[in-house]
């Protein structure tokens, strides 16, 4: 279960085509709980990489990353393409010389990811950010390889986690962005940030088991 370059922007355009098939609902979504721009936000930056696919698959994986780091924070409107950004641009330096994400390796890259994310944003699990999907599932993911469970039984238990981590903000009172000020915290509403950090999380884990 390997993943070069160019299986990377595979998985790049799997995620463009599930958000294009989501806009309505993540959209529905944001116009509850924020500015009601984090579809267009999200799409903008995947389909800017899109119209690189040929120049970015060619490149090394770490400098992929990079690449890809610095395009979507130049690209992408609001926090998402700063937060998102600065994720990979440090995920670059976990993966180093490696010409191929392998599972443990994806392990570290995310949680690479949602340390930059973390610290970048002053944010935590809990606050009903992109943050909870991507905490619980890379938790689950890195204890289920620490049990020996093998790849396969690990990228089960990052798609489970992400979900679950994505439907827990439902639940949660808003501590960063727009939902922050409503009065009911945003409690009842999925946070459409979560929501599409899920996608990518659960697609990154259908091509890795493909």
């Amino acid at each position: 279960m390997n993943i070069d370059s160019k299986g990377y922007m595979d998985y790049v355009a799997k995620v463009a085509r599930r958000l294009a098939d989501n806009r309505d609902y993540v959209t529905e979504l944001d116009s509850v709980t924020g500015d009601g721009d984090h579809w267009v936000n999200m799409d903008l930056g995947f389909r800017k990489l899109l119209e690189q696919r040929p120049a970015l698959e060619a490149l090394p994986l770490g400098e992929l990353f990079k690449k890809i780091g610095m395009l979507v924070m130049s690209t992408v409107g609001g926090s998402s393409g700063v937060l998102y950004g600065s994720a990979y641009i440090k995920a670059s330096q976990a993966i180093g010389q490696r010409e191929s994400l392998d599972v443990p390796l994806l392990a570290d890259v995310l949680g690479a990811m949602l340390d930059a994310i973390m610290a970048r944003g002053s944010a935590k699990p809990g606050y009903k950010t992109m943050i909870d999907p991507l905490h619980q599932g890379t938790e689950a993911m890195k204890a289920a390889l620490a049990a020996g469970k093998g790849d396969r039984a690990a990228l089960d238990a990052l798609r489970a986690g992400s979900i679950a981590g994505m439907e827990a903000t439902r639940a949660m009172e808003a501590v960063k962005g727009r939902a922050n000020y409503r009065p009911d915290k945003g409690v009842g509403h999925l946070d459409p940030g979560a929501v599409t950090m899920s996608y990518q999380l659960d697609t990154l884990a259908d091509c890795f088991s493909a």
